[in-house]
């Protein structure tokens, strides 16, 4: 499991004229099964995605396809974990 932080490195002005396509992209990634989840940091400097993936090279190529990454508007940091707890119903979670 991998904890992606995005970083905002341009204005939100540029940012809004990406989202419906980056949107798009996390569609694409939650049909794929990679995305567990994701939204907007607060206050709105970024997001974070939870992802599962066969590793961190793979998870990077995915990456690599979101609009965000294509016009360097975002910094990526990724952080892998492994789940060994949580909470009722979100089982499936743990590795």
């Amino acid at each position: 499991m991998f904890i992606v932080s995005l970083t905002y490195t341009a204005p939100l002005d540029r940012i809004d004229a990406l989202l419906e396509e980056h949107v798009q992209f996390l569609k694409r990634q939650y049909e794929a099964g990679i995305f567990v989840a994701s939204g907007r940091k607060i206050p709105r400097t970024g997001g974070i995605i939870l992802a599962k993936a066969d590793d961190i090279e793979a998870l990077r190529r995915q990456l690599a396809d979101d609009p965000f990454h294509r016009e360097n508007v975002a910094r990526y940091d990724i952080t892998e974990f492994s789940p060994s707890m949580t909470a009722s119903g979100f089982e499936a979670l743990i590795d």
